[in-house]
């Protein structure tokens, strides 16, 4: 996969960000392992921006570890600064999951009361219960309190 491609001043703004975090990949003397890109993957889909450290002390490894990285994990190289890599690449779309259960706005519940004298039918209302709204279990409608303010807060002095 190809990496992405910045322009310096989109760079500069990634690397003032990378400045304060810590590094959450290590890569040691095994060098580039499957492992390690996994690792690198899963950090990149989790925070966009990532700081690796590698303790290897050639430079020219350093550097082809940085390419390839961004070129196999489709990232974009922001810097690389002694034995410290930042690669950032833009966070992935989160699928917005619909919760059935849930729904907005007004719901209609059917109330069914037994007569009191035996023998008839029940008698059966629909209500509409609103959102601030619970039905009780004697079949009222109650709405929901509101809430406490507190004291103190009310006081201005």
């Amino acid at each position: 996969m190809p990496q992405i491609q910045l322009t310096p001043a989109q760079r500069k703004i990634h690397r003032a960000e990378a400045h304060h975090l810590d590094p959450v990949v290590m890569i040691g003397a095994d060098g580039l392992t499957p492992a390690v890109r996994k690792e690198a993957d899963a950090a990149l889909n989790a925070h966009g921006l990532i700081k690796i450290r590698v303790l290897g002390d050639d430079r020219a490894q350093r550097e082809q570890i940085f390419q390839t990285l961004a070129d196999e994990l489709d990232a974009a190289p922001i810097q690389h600064i002694g034995k410290l890599l930042v690669l950032w690449r833009p966070p992935p779309d989160k699928p917005k999951v619909a919760d059935e259960d849930r729904m907005p706005g007004p719901r209609e519940v059917k109330l069914i009361k037994n007569n009191p004298r035996g023998g008839q039918r029940p008698e059966v209302k629909i209500v509409r219960v609103l959102g601030n709204q619970r039905l009780t279990p004697g079949g009222k409608v109650k709405r929901a309190k509101p809430r406490q303010k507190s004291v103190k807060k009310g006081q201005q002095g």
